[in-house]
């Protein structure tokens, strides 16, 4: 199969990311699970110049159809997309908020209760290694666990959900939240919300209450 309609759809979300604001240039990618693999976006195109003939075919095992190289970031979107069923679709993003904080190499406390719609009670940062390295993408699947998403240190933002436009939805309000975050630790502290606290919040998301839509 072609995966036309997947293609495109590729291709709008990741201009999509740029028009938002949550990346630039050529340094965010993305991809979607299709059949026994996935599509992923070329290395080193501008999004405005994509056409769905430039978007990359990847299997599991490691064979790329295409006439463009898949992302050089290819590796921690075919580990997650084979290590988490529930992940239909990946986004890595450098967005300006979240390169903040991961610079610090911080975590994302429960300052706030959308910490909760990446999945736990923090949002975590993963160990930093070398951008397109397998180092790395053993470091993002073990800030993932049990998690939607995850920062990279020095580096970006990783998001999965069971769809692109979830995915985009969760990597906004996961830039919204490192931009918040950043404007609370200039004030002081932050107070936290309690474990008990976020497990209620969770228990809510479960329910279909206050979760960002963005598809099905």
């Amino acid at each position: 199969m072609n995966w036309l309609e997947e293609r495109k759809e590729l291709i709008r979300v990741v201009r999509e990311m740029n028009a938002l604001g949550i990346n630039q240039g050529t340094s965010g990618n993305a991809s979607i699970r299709v059949g026994e693999g996935y599509l992923i976006t070329p290395s080193g195109m501008a999004y405005a110049d994509l056409a769905p003939e430039d978007i990359v075919e990847m299997s599991f095992s490691g064979e790329t159809l295409g006439k463009r190289k898949p992302s050089s970031e290819w590796r921690f979107h075919h580990d997650l997309l084979a290590a988490r069923p529930d992940f239909g679709a990946v986004l890595h993003t450098h967005g300006k908020a979240v390169m903040t904080i991961a610079c610090q190499r911080m975590d994302l406390p429960p300052f706030h209760y959308m910490i909760a719609v990446a999945g736990g009670n923090t949002i975590r940062c993963a160990d930093y290694a070398t951008f397109g390295t397998q180092a790395l993408s053993d470091n993002a699947l073990k800030a993932m666990q049990g998690r939607k998403a995850c920062l990279l240190a020095n580096h970006g933002l990783l998001a999965g959900e069971a769809t692109l436009a979830r995915a985009l939805s969760l990597a906004v309000e996961v830039e919204t939240l490192c931009e918040t975050y950043w404007r609370v630790l200039q004030t002081g502290d932050p107070i936290l919300l309690t474990d008990a606290e976020m497990d209620e919040v969770r228990a809510q998301f479960e329910k279909g209450y206050g979760m960002p839509q963005g598809g099905t």
